[in-house]
């Protein structure tokens, strides 16, 4: 019996302690080729026992250390009786055959690579034998052990860190005082400058006022003299202006300098510096110590790997990504885990499928796109796409951010393109995907982009680097590209042209229906009072325009906000605070209103209220309130607008006179207005803007749309004159005014309604749908708006279709 780590192996079976199958066949095919090997010596050993004193010479050819372990082995197989038997009767024809049976024997093993079989069999059990007969550590059982050789690593990298630390301070310091030897300077006397007497100092320099500045050495016992450029001595001009005079005593100098100065009226000191060479030493060691200083701190950040090294410049241009392993799977993302984005699932399926079963694809011809982009709003599920991908593909998936491929310094990006697809080929077939692609895929506009030049150019050598390695000389087949952005608009067009991003798939917002499997998916995570299907209905209808990450939201602040409140459940009264968190923000109680305010916001409110209840293309109103929130105004009416994609002429009226009632109600009754109704103006503004320019929506204009480029870039040219720029501006506060005077004119006929509303908000502050019904009445036009249950409706459809007709 033999241990090895975790196995225990014998001559016919082997007991398996762990669950590693690729290991198991590894393990049972080595053992089945020893029997056999084993079988073999049997069946030889007769004949080779009794030259194993004598290794013929057919084993010299072989060349390897195995034959004489072999023969070494061989020895001790057979009996010694046998043995005997076998030396007692040699003659030359047993001989013979003896060396070709070896020689055969011989020749297998090493064909086979059955040898190194045998060695390491051997191996295993020299090893496992020593390891057996080890006596246990006594530290086995001390739960400190891991912390202290922790402890003991940490010691010794921080040893590592300055010793190196130390040598590289000393290496500079010797270098840089070795420098300082062999470079002349100003300050040192060398062989090209000239000593001068103390007599040529006085009477050639310092009196005709030649002498710009003296330096005193103490510790050389020497004046350095500079002189001003182009000095004359001795009726030459000099060739240098530093000459170098021997002194006695040097703390006398100056002294005795100040009096010849006198006694010859040189009316300008010179300036006398004295300079030590231990200001210079501590220099340099300043110097060292802080070049030490953030060598370690450098190493520090590193992880303790020590010192900077050459290799530390060549890892920056290596590619930081992540590798999900195809066999541990992704990040726990599945495509059942996606709810909605069936479209986009279906066409990200086709790549997993290509990657899983190419054999189908390349039967027919057929050649799989490059690439895949995807796009829409923020928030929607791209990221989420690319994870479940990830899990799905069991192919390696190599993914990336967009921000870091560019760093500072110049040449990294295009380095770090390279590397991730030099890894991804190794690799293939793989997936790479690049979240937030729009960071290095920007249109290649130059110095007009808005970036610096050096940005710009390493932004475009990125580029260019990512489109030679998607579709280039080098491409390879076999690594496909999945990207995201929420700015396809900026991206270049080289980089969408079929051959790189053939698929260009959109994931925008979720429609009525996808919201409700979004709401049902996250609130099954959650402890509901009822069951997740009673909710997910009215939710998806209160929560139009929400993207994915904004449910998730609303199920996580409902779920906070229950267990704020000491709720064992999520409820209705949760789930509805959390949407109204979200689309107004937190209540501002705290902020104090004059009943003055109060009064204006509750007419004010009221009033939009009012003219959206009596027009028949306005939104369903779902709740009025006056308290204030930190997201929106002093107050807010909330409605479940219809997701259709057509307005019409009369939608988009009512919506302007929906919008300009709280401005009409104020001016009704207070015969004055406020700056409550701003955001209500820009509302309005854009919309009679966009019938004009973008609908061509209006008869003085015509049908004519212009492009939004001009507006958004305030130094292009427009594309209409000035006398059509006017008429547009005339159209359009004509169709606002006429707005203003139908709001006004529904307020004044129903000013009692006005007033109820307006009195209820200042007592209850907050109205819902049914609260208005009660006070005013239903709307006017009853078939708009009806509370309806749009999701139930569809479910009703879809089983009328499965049951032939008949819904049950």
């Amino acid at each position: 019996m033999v241990t090895w780590g975790k196995f225990e192996l014998s001559n016919s079976n082997i007991k398996i302690l762990d669950d590693n199958k690729n290991l198991i066949l590894v393990l049972h095919d080595m053992m089945r080729r020893i029997d056999c090997c084993q079988q073999i010596i049997q069946r030889a050993v007769r004949n080779v026992i009794f030259w194993r004193l004598q290794p013929p010479r057919a084993s010299a050819t072989i060349g390897s250390s195995y034959s004489t372990k072999l023969h070494a082995g061989l020895g001790n197989v057979t009996s010694a009786p046998f043995a005997a038997k076998l030396v007692t009767w040699p003659n030359y024809k047993l001989q013979k055959q003896v060396r070709v049976e070896q020689r055969i024997l011989l020749n297998l093993f090493a064909s086979s690579h059955t040898i190194p079989v045998i060695a390491l069999a051997r191996s295993i059990h020299t090893a496992s034998s020593v390891y057996n007969k080890q006596p246990p550590d006594p530290r086995d059982g001390d739960p400190n052990r891991d912390k202290k050789k922790r402890d003991e690593d940490e010691k010794e990298k921080m040893m590592s860190v300055v010793t190196k630390t130390l040598v590289w301070m000393i290496t500079i310091y010797l270098l840089v005082g070795f420098l300082t030897m062999i470079i002349p300077t100003k300050n040192r006397p060398e062989s090209a400058t000239r000593y001068v007497s103390w007599h040529e100092f006085v009477h050639h320099m310092l009196a005709v006022g030649e002498v710009k500045e003296v330096i005193v050495h103490p510790d050389m016992e020497m004046v350095t003299i500079i002189l001003h450029d182009g000095a004359i001595v001795k009726g030459r001009r000099v060739q240098s202006t530093i000459f170098h005079m021997a002194v006695a005593d040097v703390n006398k100098f100056e002294e005795k300098l100040r009096k010849v100065e006198e006694r010859l009226g040189v009316t300008d000191d010179v300036a006398v510096q004295f300079e030590r060479s231990g200001d210079v030493s501590g220099r340099i060691l300043f110097t060292l110590f802080a070049t030490g200083v953030i060598i370690a701190l450098l190493s520090r950040i590193r992880g303790g790997r020590g010192p900077i090294s050459m290799d530390s410049f060549t890892q920056m241009g290596r590619a930081k990504f992540t590798l999900v392993d195809p066999i541990e799977g992704g990040r726990g993302v599945w495509f059942k885990d996606v709810a909605g984005l069936q479209e986009a699932k279906q066409e990200v399926m086709e790549f997993v499928d290509y990657l899983k079963s190419p054999g189908r694809y390349q039967r027919l011809g057929a050649k799989v796109p490059k690439g895949a982009l995807l796009l829409g709003p923020p928030g929607c599920g791209k990221t989420l796409l690319a994870k479940a991908v990830a899990t799905e593909a069991q192919v390696p998936f190599l993914s990336m951010n967009g921000s870091e491929f560019i760093e500072m310094i110049g040449g990294l990006g295009a380095a770090r393109v390279r590397d991730l697809f030099k890894e991804a080929k190794k690799r293939s077939p793989c997936i790479i995907y690049v979240d937030e692609i729009d960071a290095i895929g920007r249109q290649r506009e130059g110095s007009g982009s808005g970036l610096g030049g050096m940005s710009s150019g390493e932004s475009e050598q990125t580029l260019n680097q990512l489109l030679v390695e998607m579709d280039g000389m080098a491409s390879k087949e076999g690594v496909l590209m999945l990207a995201s952005t929420n700015r396809a608009d900026i991206l270049d067009k080289a980089l969408l042209r079929p051959g790189r991003f053939d698929r260009h798939i959109l994931i925008d917002l979720p429609n009525l229906t996808e919201r409700k499997e979004i709401f049902e998916k996250h609130l099954s995570g959650i402890a509901l009072e009822q069951a997740p299907t009673v909710y997910s209905s009215r939710l998806a209808t209160l929560t139009p325009g929400f993207s994915g990450a904004d449910i998730a939201n609303v199920c996580n602040e409902a779920a906070l906000h229950a267990a704020r409140t000491n709720q064992r459940v999520v409820g209705t009264k949760n789930l509805e605070y959390a949407v109204e968190r979200l689309v107004g923000g937190t209540e501002k109680r705290s902020h104090a209103l004059s009943q003055t305010e109060r009064r204006v916001i509750a007419f004010h409110e009221s009033g939009h209220a009012l003219v959206g209840w009596l027009l028949p293309n306005s939104d369903v109103l779902l709740k009025v309130t006056i308290v204030p929130r930190t997201s929106l105004a002093l107050g807010f009416a909330q409605y479940t607008p219809k997701e259709q994609k057509l307005y019409s002429r009369e939608h988009l009226f009512d919506k302007m006179c929906m919008a300009l009632g709280g401005r009409a109600a104020e001016n009704l009754i207070f015969n004055r207005i406020t700056t409550g109704a701003q955001n209500d103006l820009e509302k309005v503004t854009k919309i009679a803007y966009a019938q004009i320019k973008n609908f061509g929506m209006n008869e003085a204009v015509g049908p004519i749309a212009f492009g939004e480029d001009s507006e958004s870039n305030p130094y292009a040219s427009k594309p209409y004159s000035n006398s059509l720029g006017n008429l547009i501006d005339f159209e359009a506060r004509q169709m606002i005014t006429e707005a203003y005077e139908q709001a006004e004119q529904i307020l004044r006929e129903n000013a009692d309604k006005l007033n109820t509303l307006a009195e209820a908000l200042l007592e209850h502050e907050t109205l819902n749908y049914d609260k208005v019904v009660e006070l005013i009445g239903p709307p006017k036009y009853d078939d708009a708006k009806r509370k309806i249950e749009p999701v139930e409706f569809e479910d009703s459809i879809q089983k009328l279709a499965v049951n032939g007709g008949e819904e049950k």
